[in-house]
Parts: structure tokens; C-alpha cells; sequence
């Protein structure tokens, strides 16, 4: 297992279908919450204009990126379009041990390697109101071509089919309604007993609690 016991930090995943309000949501609740840090993933792709190393991506050549992922690096990776994309299990395992929230936006497939190397992970899957309500977003994004569109929604019925294997469930119907159980989900997880007493060992000492670990 990758998790260290006693961390003081809280590890997050959100995963949802295209168009179910991830991205709006997972927006909305870093601007309330602060304190709690998106993770970077790292990739082989160029920038893109306005793009900056380790905000977006941490941008490495191919060479470094499949160095890292030999040495065991990467907590899950995957190839799009030719280019690598992963997420650095050293960087959320020191974010986490100096008491850092990390949360990663993550599909159902990253979601299993996650769970495994990190049980303790607090896992969220987004759905939407329904099916028809999910193909007017992505209708009203005017991204994409209704082939593509089409491929999207197909795809979202085997996505949401692993709904059931997340800790939370939220049906992003009303986006305040959505976003305040989002807020309150991350809130209860800092609260956990196994959390507070790392965060707070003083206390618990200073009050006689005795802490079995």
C-alpha cells in the first residue's frame, strides 16, 4: 500500500460522466475551500498558450515522464492521443504528510488504482438528473459535433454504471444544492477521528484521550 498511516492530510477524488458538472463543480468548491489543493498531474504534451508549468500540468519530456513512471512514481497513468498523462503518488503522499488536502479529478478507471494504494480515499462520483439532461449540457457547451456528443453519452452509461463503487454520490440536479454537499463531504472527512488526531495530537494528549493507532 502507497498510504502512510497518521498523515494529517485528507486525500479527495471526484469522478463523474462528461457533462455532469464535474469541472463547475470541483471550481466552486476550491474557491470555497481554500486550504484544499487540486493535483497536478504531469504530461508529455506541449503547453498550450496561456499554460503554465505546474499549474495546469507539470510538463515533462517523454523520457523523464517514462523514467518516473519505472521508478513507480505515478499513483495511475494512461496514454491519450500519444501523449502520457499521470498523477504523482510522491507529490500527494509529501502534500499529505505536511497536512494538505489534495483532490484529484479522476475517471472510474484511475478511481480503482486510487482506492487501492490509498484506502482511506474519500471517493465522490457526480451523476446528473438524467440522461436527457446530460445530452442538453453537452448540447449547450457548443464544443463538440453531435457525433461526438453522441459517443459521449454512449460512453456515460458504462461510466455511471460504477457510481456504486464510490463512497458519495451526488446528483448534480441544482448546482448550489450539489455544490453544498460537495462542500460538506470534504467538511465531515476533516473531521474524521483518524484525521483529528493526527492534526490535533497536542489536544488529545493535553485532554488524556488515549489515541490507539
Amino acid at each position: 500500500m502507497a498510504e502512510k498511516k497518521h498523515v494529517s492530510g485528507s486525500l479527495f477524488m471526484v469522478s463523474a460522466p462528461s457533462g455532469a458538472g464535474k469541472s463547475s463543480l470541483v471550481n466552486g468548491l476550491l474557491k470555497l475551500e481554500p486550504e484544499l489543493k487540486l493535483s497536478i498531474s504531469f504530461t508529455t504534451r506541449p503547453p498550450r498558450p496561456g499554460e503554465e508549468n505546474g499549474r495546469e500540468y507539470h510538463f515533462v519530456s517523454a523520457d523523464d515522464f517514462l523514467a518516473r513512471k519505472n521508478r513507480g512514481e505515478f499513483l495511475e497513468f494512461a496514454e491519450v492521443h500519444g501523449n502520457y498523462y499521470g498523477t504523482s503518488k510522491i507529490l500527494i503522499q509529501e502534500a499529505m504528510a505536511a497536512g494538505t488536502d489534495i483532490l484529484l479529478e479522476i475517471d472510474w478507471q484511475g478511481a480503482q488504482q486510487v482506492k487501492k494504494q490509498f484506502p482511506s480515499v474519500a471517493s465522490i462520483f457526480i451523476l446528473p438528473p438524467s440522461i436527457e439532461a446530460l445530452e442538453e449540457r453537452l448540447n449547450k457547451r457548443g464544443q463538440d459535433s453531435q457525433e461526438v456528443i453522441s459517443r459521449r453519452i454512449l460512453a456515460a452509461g458504462g461510466e455511471m454504471a460504477h457510481a456504486p463503487d464510490f463512497e458519495y454520490v451526488i446528483i448534480n440536479q441544482d448546482f448550489e444544492k450539489a455544490l453544498s454537499e460537495l462542500v460538506a463531504i470534504v467538511r465531515a472527512t476533516r473531521c474524521r477521528t483518524s484525521q483529528q488526531t493526527v492534526r490535533n495530537a497536542a489536544l488529545f494528549a493535553q485532554l488524556g484521550i488515549q489515541v490507539n493507532h
